[in-house]
């Protein structure tokens, strides 16, 4: 991977800035049906709002100006557009012949944006990061409660959709795989075994960003993990970092962060929403109390990589990046 030396450089000397919220940007436009069909899906069969992958064909330049904020918000690391690109989760709108080619113009418009911004200045190199969601199906646990052996995935199955993806992604100009909001360690597994074989026959290394998600207050993931033994779940492959997202708040996520940072020789993410979710499901808590926050991650020694995820904007990354440019990354050995 050309750009993994420079990675692994920055990473040692600063806390890299990941973006924020890709859907959080896209509602500002407010696309409707017809927005997201553009012209070459004007006649597909089945409704496609809200399938946000599919901007990246039919609104690519919302894509890049989102891409671009980001980056002029201070974010060193951008994700691409393809939370929902399996063929797992693009079968809810019979879109899945299309996710390689999604993945892959994803990628490379993020690939470009990021090129732009590190010619412009080379001592902040910017990087590509493949965003792969956990799909809308679960390999652990049974989506019929009156039938708990059922299984609505299987382990092939996903290996096989995330393969696709993993390629696609590397293909259109990935630097960084990153395997996020996991909330069942299984479907996990089938992402990073998919991409260890990507490895073995491509004959790379290629940077994966683990980031998990605890979904309630009990601390554990959907699939019943501890943030420890998520940790030790995972720990099986070289990683580039392990971490947490989404479902909680910076405070929220404080002690699980210092479990990963107390038990791993990873470096360790976040990138928490911007509080939790109001009544309407909004986010209001702002850049300034988001910031305010993550300051005792830093103070603790605890974060690598550091960003935001649902809720946050331009906004919220800024007064983020501002903040940790002061202290130093938690200590890790890049053995890579």
């Amino acid at each position: 991977m050309k750009n993994s030396e420079q990675l692994y450089k920055a990473l040692q000397n600063r806390i890299l800035i990941l973006d924020g919220a890709m859907g959080t940007m896209l509602q500002r436009y407010k696309f409707q049906e017809e927005d997201y069909r553009g012209e070459r899906f004007k006649d597909w069969e089945h409704p496609v709002q809200g399938n946000n992958d599919l901007l990246s064909l039919t609104q690519p330049e919302a894509i890049e100006e989102v891409h671009r904020k980001y980056l002029e918000a201070g974010a060193d690391i951008l994700e691409t557009n393809t939370f929902s690109g399996t063929t797992i989760a693009m079968a809810d709108y019979h879109m899945e012949g299309l996710v390689y080619e999604l993945n892959y113009e994803s990628a490379k418009i993020a690939r470009k944006v990021c090129d732009e911004y590190t010619v412009k200045n080379p001592e902040k190199p910017r990087f590509v990061a493949g965003s792969i969601g956990p799909t809308n199906r679960t390999a652990s646990l049974s989506p019929d409660v009156n039938d708990p052996g059922y299984r609505a995935i299987t382990f092939e199955e996903l290996r096989l959709a995330y393969k696709q993806q993993s390629e696609a992604l590397l293909d259109g100009g990935s630097d960084i795989l990153l395997v996020e909001t996991i909330f069942d360690t299984l479907n996990a597994k089938a992402a990073l075994f998919a991409i260890d074989e990507i490895q073995e026959e491509r004959g790379i290394e290629i940077p994966i960003m683990v980031s998990g998600t605890i979904t309630d207050a009990s601390g554990r993931t959907l699939s019943g993990q501890t943030a420890e033994a998520f940790l030790i779940s995972v720990s099986y492959l070289n990683l580039l970092s392990v971490g947490f997202n989404c479902a909680l708040g910076a405070n929220q996520l404080t002690p699980y962060l210092e479990t990963l940072a107390h038990n791993s020789e990873f470096c360790v993410s976040a990138y928490p929403n911007a509080g939790l979710p109001n009544a309407f499901g909004q986010y209001d808590e702002s850049p300034e109390q988001m910031a305010t926050q993550i300051k005792e991650y830093v103070e603790k020694g605890l974060i690598n990589i550091i960003g935001g995820c649902c809720g946050t904007t331009p906004e919220h990354i800024k007064a983020i990046a501002e903040l940790v440019e002061k202290y130093e990354p938690r200590k890790v050995v890049l053995s890579f």
